[in-house]
C-alpha cells in the first residue's frame, strides 16, 4: 500500500494518541508495573524552554527536563548538580566550576546516531550567552544584568571546566545560578529549532520530553540515562512517566483529585477552601485519611505598597507621604484575623520584616515589624495632625478582583481608626503597569523569590533599583539603607551577611513604605500512595525522588 503525506500524518498522530492512551490505561489498571505521576496545570503552560521559566508551571516542567550547575535541597542549601565542585576567588568575582563527566543530553535525532552526547563546559557557555542575547529576549536576562561585561565573561577552557567572571563581587550569585533559567541546553538542538525549542526541549534532566498537545496534555518519560542516584546507589528517577493535564477550573481539577485521577494538587482556591480546611487551617473531618495535606512556608511576601517619594506629584498631596500615617496603617490591621478568617490560616501573619518566613536568615527576633494596636495607630494619627482621621484626605487602594475580599477587610480595619479608603479594582496587567509608572499611591502586591537569598527582597528598596530599571515600586530612598546594601559584596560569611540583611530590613520596617500582610504558605495535596515529594520554600516541584506505590 502506498501512503501519501496525509496518510503518514494521520498514522503519526494516531501513534501519539495511542501512546498517551496507554498512560491513561496505566492509571486505571492497578496491576500495571508502570508508575505514572498525574498532575494538573490549571494555569496552562507557555513554554518548555528554560530561558522563559518565569511562571510556576514552566518552572515545574523545565525542572523535570533540565539541570543546571547547582541545585537547592529542601532546606534551600546550594548543592552540586552538573558541577561536582567549584571555587570562588578571594575577591569574590571569579567562579570556577568543575563539571561531572557522566552527564548526557537526552537522545535526539539531531545528535550523531540520535544518541545524546555528553554535556560539556561549552554548552554552559552557549546556554548562558543565550540568556543574555537580546535576540532571544529571555525573561531571565536580569540574572546577569550589571554583573558581567557580556558573553566574554563565560569561559570554557576545557570540557570539564567552566568559569564565570563577574564585574564585582555579588555573594547571592551562586543562589541565582540555581534558577531554571540557568539550565544547560544543547546548541545544535536549540539553534535548529529556534523559537520552537519551547515545544522540542532537550536537556539532561530526570525526565525527557515525549508529547505536548497545548492546552490538553503533556507527557514526559523517564530518562534511562540520568546521572543522579539515591543514597543506596539506585538510579533516579523512580517514576516511569509524568502526565500533565490542563483543566483550567481548580474546583473541577480538585474533583478529579478526589476521584484519584490526579496524584497531586497544588494550592487551594477561595471558592472551595472552606470545604477542605477549617478556619484553623486543619483538614476537615470528612477528608481525613483520604489523602495527605501539607502546608509549608513559601517564599512569597504579600504586602501593601505606598509611594513615598515626595518629589512625585502624585505623592505631594497624599497623606501617605507622612511616615506616622504609614505606621498608623500598619498598626491598624489585624493580620492574625485576616489570615484566619479570609485564608483559613494559610499564611503566617507578617509581623516581622519584609523578608519572609522560610528564607535563610529570617529572624522574627532580630527584625521587629508591626502588631495589631488600635491605640498606637490612633496616637500616631494624632501626632501626624489627623486626630481620628479628621482632615485626612481619602486614600485609594488599588487591587485586582481575586484580592478584593482581602482589600475590603483592610478597608474596614482602616475605618476603625478614621482613615477613609476607597477600593479601585484593576486587571492584573493594568495594575502592574500603573504601579511601574508611579500612577497609584497605595496598592496590593506580592513578591515571590526567584532564588533563595534575602537580597532579592531587599533589592526592592535600593534607591538605584528605581523602576523600570529595578523593582523599587515604592520609590523608597534611604541613605543608610543604600550604604548597607552597597556593603553587601564585602560579606562573604553567610551569618554576617544575614545580620546585614536584618539591619536593612529593620530600616524598611521603621520607615514603613510597605504593610507586610502575611508570608504565604504552599498547600499541597497528594494521594496516600505517593512518597518522596520535595518540601522546599520555593514550592519547586521535584519529581526525581517520588515513588508511587
Amino acid at each position: 500500500m502506498r501512503f501519501n503525506d496525509d496518510n503518514h500524518l494521520f498514522f503519526k498522530v494516531m501513534f501519539l494518541l495511542f501512546s498517551v492512551g496507554l498512560l491513561a490505561c496505566d492509571h486505571q489498571d492497578e496491576s500495571t508495573e508502570k508508575k505514572v505521576f498525574y498532575i494538573n496545570l490549571d494555569q496552562g503552560l507557555t513554554s518548555l524552554d528554560p530561558a522563559f521559566s518565569r511562571n510556576q508551571n514552566v518552572l515545574w516542567m523545565t525542572n523535570q527536563v533540565f539541570n543546571g550547575l547547582v541545585q537547592i535541597d529542601d532546606s534551600l542549601n546550594i548543592k552540586p548538580c552538573v558541577a561536582k565542585s567549584w571555587e570562588i576567588s578571594t575577591d569574590g568575582k571569579t567562579y570556577t566550576f568543575h563539571l561531572r563527566k557522566d552527564v548526557f543530553f537526552q537522545d535526539d535525532d539531531l545528535f550523531e546516531n540520535g544518541k545524546g552526547r555528553r554535556a560539556v563546559a561549552s554548552d554552559f557557555n552557549y546556554s548562558f550567552s543565550r540568556i543574555i542575547d537580546p535576540k532571544i529576549a529571555s525573561s531571565g536576562a536580569w540574572i546577569f544584568n550589571d554583573k558581567l561585561s557580556g558573553k566574554e565573561a563565560f569561559i570554557a577552557p576545557n570540557d570539564s571546566t567552566f568559569i564565570i567572571q563577574l564585574n564585582k563581587a555579588f555573594p547571592p550569585f551562586l543562589s541565582m545560578l540555581s534558577a531554571q533559567y540557568c539550565s544547560v541546553v544543547p546548541f545544535e538542538v536549540a539553534d535548529h529549532y529556534g523559537k520552537e525549542f519551547r515545544t522540542h526541549p532537550v536537556g539532561t534532566g530526570p525526565f525527557k520530553f515525549k508529547y505536548w498537545k497545548e492546552g490538553e496534555v503533556l507527557v514526559l518519560l523517564k530518562n534511562e540515562n540520568y546521572f543522579e542516584k539515591d543514597s543506596a546507589g539506585n538510579s533516579l528517577p523512580y517514576l516511569d512517566a509524568v502526565k500533565a493535564t490542563f483543566i483550567p477550573d481548580k474546583q473541577t481539577a480538585f474533583m478529579e483529585f478526589l476521584r484519584k485521577k490526579l496524584d497531586y494538587f497544588n494550592g487551594i482556591d477561595g471558592s472551595y477552601r472552606d470545604d477542605i480546611l477549617t478556619k484553623s487551617g486543619k483538614m476537615v473531618a470528612k477528608y481525613k485519611g483520604k489523602f495527605h495535606l501539607r502546608k509549608a512556608p513559601y517564599l512569597d511576601t504579600e504586602y501593601l505598597g505606598m509611594l513615598v517619594d515626595s518629589n512625585l506629584a502624585i505623592v505631594k498631596k497624599s497623606p501617605l507621604k507622612y511616615r506616622k500615617v504609614r505606621q498608623a496603617i500598619n498598626y491598624a490591621i489585624n493580620r492574625e484575623r485576616l489570615v484566619k478568617y479570609l485564608r483559613n490560616s494559610v499564611g503566617i501573619p507578617g509581623t516581622s520584616g519584609f523578608v519572609p518566613d522560610g528564607m535563610p536568615g529570617f529572624s522574627k527576633e532580630a527584625v521587629k515589624g508591626y502588631h495589631y494596636d488600635l491605640e498606637k495607630a490612633r496616637q500616631l494619627l494624632r501626632e501626624a495632625g489627623f486626630p481620628n482621621g479628621k482632615g485626612m484626605a481619602e486614600i485609594t487602594l488599588s487591587t485586582t478582583t481575586s484580592y478584593k475580599d482581602l482589600i475590603e477587610f483592610i478597608q474596614g480595619e482602616l475605618s476603625n481608626v478614621g482613615i477613609k479608603a476607597k477600593i479601585e479594582v484593576n486587571q492584573s496587567a493594568s495594575l502592574r503597569e500603573v504601579i511601574a509608572k508611579r500612577q497609584v499611591n497605595f496598592f496590593r502586591g506580592s513578591w515571590i523569590a526567584d532564588y533563595a537569598d534575602a537580597e532579592i527582597y531587599l533589592s526592592m528598596f535600593y534607591s538605584k533599583n528605581y523602576v523600570p530599571i529595578g523593582p523599587n515600586y515604592t520609590s523608597f530612598n534611604n541613605r543608610e539603607f543604600d550604604r548597607l546594601y552597597e556593603q553587601m559584596s564585602l560579606y562573604r560569611n553567610e551569618k554576617e551577611r544575614f545580620k546585614l540583611y536584618q539591619k536593612m530590613d529593620q530600616i524598611v520596617m521603621n520607615e514603613a513604605p510597605v504593610v507586610v500582610l502575611f508570608y504565604d504558605e504552599s498547600v499541597n495535596l497528594y494521594q496516600n500512595n505517593i512518597s518522596g515529594l520535595s518540601a522546599n520554600a520555593q514550592n519547586l516541584l521535584v519529581l526525581k525522588r517520588v515513588k508511587k506505590d
